[in-house]
């Protein structure tokens, strides 16, 4: 179980990412909502151990971080997926490409025999291993980027990054439900969001929930999902942050 309290991250100008709780168990898919890009990203990062936080608290399968090496097992047992600005991928990268190097980073010991051929072909992408990643569909993106992720088979929590950029809820929610209930490699997962969808049921939380007393009441009411990104007003943190 994922459980963090009043988890944030100061930026150089203002806070990169405000108090935040949540919670999350493997099995279930949480979304977190936030209106903006850098806030969401900075959160995925910080929950995959990728961004040091700058204050409050975050505990995995019991393992707490207290701003020591304790986080490397948490960045170890976690994949944050296609986040703008840090791992999203390049343009200009066919499938094929994509597949072969984010295989390679994938720690030598549970690597074995991945190569991207076979990988593509078990993995039912070869029909698409010719196309530029610009030009995906966005469920087959979503499907591609999470199987990368999972990759390592020691990856317990999944946290993606903003799916809903990229098209309706139909495109990428019930491809992260089945991963987050996958009876024989049940994940935690995660997801930033613009908005909760509506006639979202699950786990939901907001950036930023942290700054309000807890008995302030739910999260905000969902609203209609939306496949156009807003304009933000601040940058995605940088790459040289989040490593």
């Amino acid at each position: 179980m994922l459980h963090v309290q009043q988890l944030s991250v100061n930026g150089r100008r203002d806070e990169l990412l405000p108090a935040t709780s949540l919670e999350v168990r493997r099995g279930e898919l949480l979304l977190v909502s936030g209106n903006r890009q850098d806030q969401r990203t900075a959160l995925a990062l910080a929950l995959s151990g990728r961004l040091k936080p700058s204050g409050g608290h975050l505990e995995l399968d019991g393992a707490a971080w207290d701003g020591s090496r304790r986080i490397k097992a948490l960045r170890q047992a976690s994949a944050v997926v296609d986040a703008p600005g840090v791992n999203e991928p390049e343009q200009h990268l066919s499938v094929r490409d994509l597949v072969t190097e984010d295989l390679a980073l994938v720690p030598r010991r549970y690597r074995g025999s991945l190569l991207s051929k076979p990988w593509l072909k078990v993995n039912r992408f070869e029909d698409i291993a010719g196309l530029w990643t610009e030009q995906l569909p966005a469920a087959r993106r979503i499907e591609l980027l999470t199987a990368l992720a999972l990759a390592n088979p020691h990856t317990d929590l999944l946290v993606v990054d903003s799916p809903d950029r990229h098209g309706e809820p139909g495109d990428w929610l019930p491809r992260l439900q089945e991963l987050a209930y996958d009876a024989g490699r049940p994940l935690a997962v995660v997801a930033t969001v613009m908005r909760i969808p509506a006639g979202w049921t699950g786990p939901a939380a907001a950036i930023g929930n942290a700054d309000y007393p807890a008995e302030a009441g739910p999260a905000p009411e969902p609203l209609e999902a939306s496949s156009t990104p807003e304009k933000e007003a601040s940058s995605t943190p940088e790459k040289e942050d989040a490593l």
